[in-house]
């Protein structure tokens, strides 16, 4: 089982910004696709961004296109994200899959964090 760990939640002002951070423990993220998914209290999990092995495609959620940009380093996988906004708050998590493209389906991913929250609230 692939060990990932997100960092960079918190809580925010609305308008705010914040960087989650997805690394892999004892692993290369290089040959993965990544997800960032989110759930808030009573939700289903939902995709929010994904990107492919080489960080060339990636795909957005509607509700975060122009807001939230996802890119990959050597192992480490971001999600910014700014004007952020009191209906992105939900424990964010990352997870890594062996697909041929990157998805936002939960059920294309084999590994995940233990999520990390993020609140946006004044």
């Amino acid at each position: 089982q692939l060990q990932l760990v997100e960092s960079g939640g918190g809580l925010v002002q609305p308008g705010g910004s914040l960087r989650l951070s997805c690394a892999a423990s004892g692993f290369t993220l290089r040959y993965y696709v990544i997800g960032w998914f989110r759930q808030a209290p009573g939700k289903e999990r939902e995709g929010v961004s994904c990107i492919s092995t080489k960080g060339g495609s990636t795909n957005y959620a509607d509700s975060v296109k122009g807001r939230f940009t996802i890119s990959r380093d050597k192992n480490t996988v971001y999600l910014q994200m700014n004007s952020l906004k009191p209906e992105d708050t939900a424990v964010y998590y990352c997870a890594a899959g062996t697909s041929a493209i990157a998805t936002l389906v939960p059920a294309d991913y084999g590994s995940w964090g233990q999520g990390t929250q993020v609140t946006v609230s004044s």
